[in-house]
């Protein structure tokens, strides 16, 4: 239906010239502002195997990022963290690391990376049993013992580690990411230590629920399952151990 504008009251065009231009500002603002969605993986990635769930609730990855940085940035958590905590954590984290040395896992040479460190104890522990070339990586650094990496994307090259610990694989939004960079930074013969939960027993961060090895052993493409034992890690109750494909 047509408007002749000239034959309207006159009381009514300014009404009507105000909610023309009023559409018009919002028609142009739907079509600059960026419509975020959750960054999809390919079509393969998204089938997930059973007994694995990804928590709904994030509208991009920005979003699902921010709710990450919320509890690691928390100043009364990392004040904990690098302080009465600092401790104890350093000398469970050592007694698992000499535990691995035992079952010939890992050596003072393995060059070692721990993914999701946040300030860093695992990486002070390995270092306190000999494994000297360590670092970890997490969102935001903690120098000199972690540097800045999303584990989704890992900073590093192919073939660099020989071996990679980690006790965050519940935080992980895209764990066919997570396990895939773990595989492509790892060498041939580089052994991966993962401290889950099958619990269920994990808090408001994970962004996923395990609930049996399976899906792990699905997840990793071109490693064996080697090892699996119970833990009482930090209220992880479930240690395996991955061992890379050799060529």
């Amino acid at each position: 239906m047509q408007i002749n504008f000239q034959k309207l009251p006159l009381a009514l065009k300014p009404f009507i010239l105000s909610l023309f231009l009023s559409l018009s500002f919002l028609a142009f603002l739907s079509l600059q502002t960026p419509r975020h969605s959750l960054h999809k993986a390919t079509a393969k990635s998204t089938v997930l195997p059973s007994n694995l769930r990804i928590r709904p609730g994030y509208s991009s990855y920005d979003a699902y990022i921010e709710h990450q940085l919320n509890k690691t940035l928390n100043p009364k958590l990392r004040q904990i963290w690098t302080t009465r905590d600092w401790n104890r954590k350093v000398r469970v984290f050592s007694e698992f690391f000499e535990n691995l040395k035992v079952r010939r896992f890992l050596s003072n040479d393995s060059k070692s990376l721990c993914v999701g460190a946040r300030v860093g104890q695992e990486v002070a522990a390995l270092k306190r049993v000999g494994v000297n070339d360590s670092v970890g990586i997490d969102l935001v650094p903690y120098p000199p013992l972690v540097i800045k990496g999303d584990f989704h994307h890992q900073p590093f090259d192919d073939n660099i580690f020989d071996l990679e610990f980690s006790n965050v694989f519940d935080h992980a939004l895209y764990p066919w990411k997570f396990v895939g960079e773990i595989e492509r930074t790892l060498k041939p013969g580089g052994i991966c230590v993962l401290h889950v939960s099958l619990s269920g027993r994990t808090d408001k961060y994970s962004a996923n629920d395990l609930y049996s090895v399976g899906p792990l052993k699905e997840l990793f493409k071109v490693s064996k399952l080697v090892e699996m034992r119970r833990i009482d890690g930090f209220g992880l109750d479930t240690e395996v151990v991955f061992r890379k494909k050799k060529k």
